[in-house]
């Protein structure tokens, strides 16, 4: 809780939470960007490594917005200046505030890979039934979280949180902020391992949300098929669990039918409604691993009393427009573009991906991936290892990291820019072309050539 507080020789008043959260009541939009004003707004005044929002409270009030919190007394001009001693954490204390006020279920996801999908899935599926809301785009982190339980308005009746994670305690301290009654683990794997401390330190991380769940007495979802997550689970003595998979001794039980392109997944729950409606959910998803996120999101429909028609329904409708698992088709090409973001654990699984997938002729085109410390060489040689054994006509590996493990007769470039002129030179027609990488390749800049 902020504290009263008077700023020197300015007679100004420092306001606590529980004042602006009798503000934010009033006026329950939250902008902290002012490109993206809207009227009547609270604009937090928050700070990055190469600017000071301070610097732009009068601009936003200028726009619309009603008031500006700010924590630098020297740009509070007027009455609708509100003083903090610090934007970040009074931004963060009011969505706690908020949090406390809320009554609903509130579904926490993390993993390292498949948390933005598997979000996007089960809220396509449950607002078939709830007033639901959930994380825009990936605001996963300290910022983002707190700004999605603060657009958590009163008709809500069901949200779902995601939480990202790049070294220890995030989980911890986004859960102490949105406080999950329910939570999802969708899988561990090799992802941000310098910030980790190498495998073991994902676990621990993503472990944290077990953690939160059961000093709360929340409820977790479980993939009964994977053995990292029932290895974490019991380590952390979670009782209160839910569990989906492959088998039929599960709350959920799914099988993948097909998945050339697109996944469609035939399902059952226990104590299965009697209906007329096949248990069939056909996706626009393409990828194997997929099926796990899609078995996850009708689980959970599943346990909030979904109709059958409404769970198939959520799942069908759903289309990926964010670079994660969509499959589009150019003049000359068909795209598997993933290139959102990449890991070893997912670059593996999309090699596997394209090699099940029939196709005539077959392109590999992966960009480094990052945040991977001393791992890196080993782990980028790995996957060049695995798509020299890939059915593929060319393969094309962009980056420093895979150009200073280069072995086989693959093509290798250093910078996007040098594969873009490659590939005017030598462009790849008639194709279903693999493109993955992190999202700091800007491997999109390839996709005009396609």
């Amino acid at each position: 809780m902020l504290s009263f507080a008077f700023c020197k020789n300015l007679n100004i008043v420092k306001m606590n939470t529980d004042q602006l959260y009798q503000i934010y009541l009033k006026h329950p939009v939250i902008c902290t960007d002012t490109r993206k004003i809207t009227p009547d707004c609270l604009f937090f005044a928050l700070k990055g490594e190469n600017f000071d929002g301070n610097s732009y409270a009068q601009t936003a009030l200028e726009k619309g917005a009603a008031y500006a919190i700010i924590d630098n007394a020297k740009y509070h001009t007027d009455d609708r200046f509100i003083l903090v001693d610090d934007v970040l954490n009074t931004f963060q204390e009011l969505a706690k505030s908020h949090r406390d006020a809320l009554t609903i279920p509130i579904i926490g996801i993390t993993g390292t890979n498949g948390k933005t999908t598997t979000k996007e899935l089960l809220y396509s599926v449950l607002s078939q039934h709830y007033k639901t809301y959930a994380t825009q785009g990936n605001l996963n982190n300290h910022i983002g979280v707190p700004l999605t339980i603060l657009s958590i308005t009163s008709d809500i009746e069901i949200a779902i949180i995601e939480m990202g994670a790049n070294h220890q305690k995030e989980i911890e301290f986004l859960c102490s902020l949105a406080q999950p009654t329910h939570g999802l683990i969708t899988n561990v794997g090799k992802a941000h391992l310098e910030g980790f401390g190498g495998f073991d330190g994902v676990k621990i991380a993503k472990g944290e949300l077990y953690s939160f769940l059961k000093d709360t007495n929340g409820i977790a979802f479980i993939n009964r098929n994977n053995h990292e997550l029932i290895e974490m689970m019991r380590l952390k003595n979670l009782d209160r669990v839910v569990y989906y998979g492959t088998g039929t001794d599960s709350f959920t039980n799914g099988e993948l039918l097909s998945s050339d392109p697109f996944l469609t997944v035939k399902w059952e729950r226990e104590a299965m409604e009697m209906d007329d409606v096949e248990h069939l959910a056909k996706s626009n998803l393409t990828g194997n691993y997929n099926f796990e996120n899609i078995l996850a999101a009708i689980c959970i429909a599943c346990f909030f009393n979904l109709r059958s028609d409404e769970i198939n329904a959520g799942i069908s409708c759903y289309n990926p427009i964010n670079n994660r698992s969509q499959l589009s088709k150019t003049a000359t090409n068909t795209l598997i573009c993933d290139y959102y973001n990449a890991n070893p654990s997912s670059m593996m699984v999309a090699l596997d991906n394209l090699a099940a997938i029939t196709a005539a002729h077959k392109v590999i085109i992966l960009g480094d991936m990052f945040e991977l410390g001393d791992e890196a060489p080993k782990e980028h040689q790995a996957i060049i290892q695995k798509a020299n054994s890939t059915d593929a006509e060319r393969r094309i590996f962009i980056g420093d990291e895979f150009y200073k493990v280069r072995i086989g007769n693959s093509e290798f470039y250093k910078t996007t820019d040098e594969a873009f002129e490659a590939l005017k030179k030598n462009p790849i027609v008639n194709a279903t072309i693999l493109i993955k990488g992190s999202r700091g390749m800007k491997l999109e800049e390839l996709i005009p050539l396609m």
